[in-house]
């Protein structure tokens, strides 16, 4: 990307592997909002010229002598795509997903969309997991550590505004910990797709009132617990009208605008509100451990996938339709033809 709008497939040196780095083969690299989100222009953290790309599936194909004992040249990964700097607050606190200096691949550091890649190797993780699974495991992560956020349990209702690929990984994980998940959107397909991820309920949103619905499943009390996973200044006022006296709201994007709230709410109802930035080692475990159980409809939740030089013209179409589209991976195995769903 060298620009908003101007993406070119060009031919760049090899990395060089660091003593402490895994060399990687690409084999997959998913698109997600941030990368709309760059191509349009709206992406206040990005710095061009950029690579993209930091959903990521790949296979090592070289590793330093003192290697740890789990890694193994051949091994399928994938890996997490923030480097933090282990000395602000966050990283004090153990919360390094939050680094006030925070680099992740593809946005303020350039990203996996090339045959190869260098990267430390404590970001990777093995799993027995497909190709297409591991490209889902990054994007996935950011929903479930908003539910973690939220210390979601059995006895919660979870409500989650958004079903694209982050809302997604919001439902499955707050099924995935058996709490009563009820999936928001404008769009019935990404609605189907929340119920084959674990949505005991949908609402459509423009078809249904949202508090007539959410009353109705909630005993009039709303939910304990809502996600707002869209980035409007409606849903995120909507968060803490609905949710249920002393909930928890946890915001996952941000809106593009000022929100101006009724702070009455937030004291009168004792609400937790809460940000969720990226994720931990934690939430990549236990979104594996998710893909592992087959506990989300992989096929269904990826729309296409592409060789690369089909990049560019699929930003395009998709920054002109984005409903179109649910998750667009790139494949860097050239052999393999494109397909969609």
């Amino acid at each position: 990307m060298h620009a908003p709008g101007d993406v070119r497939v060009e031919s760049v040196p090899d990395p060089t592997r660091g003593f402490a780095e895994a060399l990687l083969r690409v084999r997959r690299v998913g698109l997600c909002g941030s990368d709309l989100n760059s191509y349009r222009g709206r992406n206040p953290l990005v710095s061009f010229p950029r690579v993209p790309g930091h959903e990521i599936a790949a296979t090592i194909v070289e590793l330093g002598t003192e290697h740890p004992a789990h890694l193994q040249v051949g091994m399928d990964v994938t890996l997490s795509p923030y480097k933090n700097c282990g000395q602000c607050p966050a990283c004090r606190n153990g919360r390094p997903n939050a680094c006030r200096d925070n680099q992740t691949l593809g946005v303020q550091r350039d990203g996996a969309m090339g045959e190869y890649l260098a990267v430390s190797m404590d970001k990777l993780f093995v799993a027995d997991l497909s190709l297409d699974e591991l490209c889902l495991v990054e994007p996935l992560t950011v929903g479930c550590h908003a539910v973690a956020r939220a210390e979601v349990t059995p006895e919660d209702v979870v409500a989650i505004f958004g079903c694209g690929g982050v809302g997604l990984g919001a439902v499955a994980a707050s099924a995935f910990r058996g709490a009563t998940t009820v999936a928001m959107d404008v769009d019935d397909a990404k609605l189907e797709i929340a119920r084959k991820a674990g949505a005991a309920h949908v609402i459509h949103t423009k078809r249904q009132d949202a508090r007539e619905a959410l009353g109705k499943l909630t005993g009039e009390d709303g939910p304990d617990v809502m996600i707002e996973a869209v980035g409007l200044a409606e849903t995120f006022r909507a968060a803490v009208e609905l949710v249920a006296f002393t909930g928890r709201v946890v915001y996952i994007g941000y809106a593009k605008e000022s929100v101006s709230y009724e702070t009455r709410l937030f004291v009168q109802k004792e609400l937790n509100i809460l940000g969720a930035r990226n994720a931990l080692p934690e939430d990549f475990r236990q979104v594996i451990q998710m893909l592992e159980q087959h506990r989300f409809p992989v096929e269904a939740a990826i729309s296409t996938v592409a060789p690369l030089d089909q990049a560019p013209d699929l930003l395009r179409a998709w920054s002109e339709d984005p409903a179109q589209y649910t998750k667009i991976m790139i494949t860097l195995d050239q052999q393999m033809p494109a397909r969609s769903n």
